[in-house]
């Protein structure tokens, strides 16, 4: 995606449980487990399009959770992304929060969110 197509800059997808459990990342559920793969391959199908910087999980002391970054030209695209997360999708209690980056460093360009 080049530069002129990313018309509100890159949009920050920051997805977590909706109901921390303590020591959720290493104690999931059978089910649970699953769902991240898949969740995992979703986005790295997205990585290899180019719509997505960087993702993976963060180990915030207060709770586990994962963030993607992701380049699209609107906040409804950063929606259907986030719509089609197959954690999403799943019965397991996962939120997200979608938030716009107003400026993004990666090594092949630099975004700058247009003002608000």
């Amino acid at each position: 995606m080049s530069k002129s197509q990313v018309s509100e800059l890159a949009k920050s997808l920051d997805t977590k449980m909706a109901e921390f459990r303590n020591q959720w990342m290493v104690a999931r559920r059978k089910g649970e487990r699953a769902t991240m793969m898949e969740r995992i391959a979703y986005w790295s199908a997205l990585a290899e399009e180019g719509k997505v910087s960087a993702f993976g999980p963060v180990d915030d002391p207060s709770g586990a959770y994962g963030i993607e970054i992701v380049l699209v030209g609107s906040l409804s695209e950063a929606e259907e992304l986030q719509d089609h997360d197959p954690a999403i999708e799943s019965s397991y209690g996962f939120s997200t929060e979608i938030a716009p980056m107003r400026h993004l460093v990666t090594p092949a360009e630099t975004y700058d969110s247009p003002p608000r």
